[in-house]
């Protein structure tokens, strides 16, 4: 699996998990397709996966991810944004062509 976390955007994850979470949680990200960058998503802290939730460590960032998240992420880069225009997490997806920036920030925490 081939994606890049910005230091940005672990940040921002690791703010989630020490705000919701305890030691064992991780961060639960469900992409499907659609939005700008080609995708959309919903994140929430949660303390175990779920069943079929591949278990992934980035740099001491534990991601729980579904098996289509997983497909979808591939090349993807997640950035953090904090703008007047938009703030949170934001997928750059260079396959996708759908919007002139090709990101989409996270809309939906759960």
């Amino acid at each position: 699996m081939t994606f890049t976390i910005t230091p940005a955007a672990e940040r921002f994850i690791r703010f989630m998990l020490r705000a919701d979470g305890g030691p064992q949680a991780g961060f639960r990200l469900v992409l499907s397709p659609g939005g700008c960058s080609g995708l959309s998503a919903d994140m929430s802290v949660r303390a175990a996966p779920e069943p079929g939730d591949a278990v992934v460590e980035r740099d001491g960032v534990r991601l729980f991810l579904p098996a289509e998240s997983r497909l979808l992420l591939t090349g993807v880069t997640i950035d953090f944004a904090d703008g007047a225009a938009q703030s949170g997490l934001v997928f750059r997806d260079p396959k996708a062509t759908t919007c002139a920036t090709a990101a989409t920030p996270i809309v939906r925490l759960q």
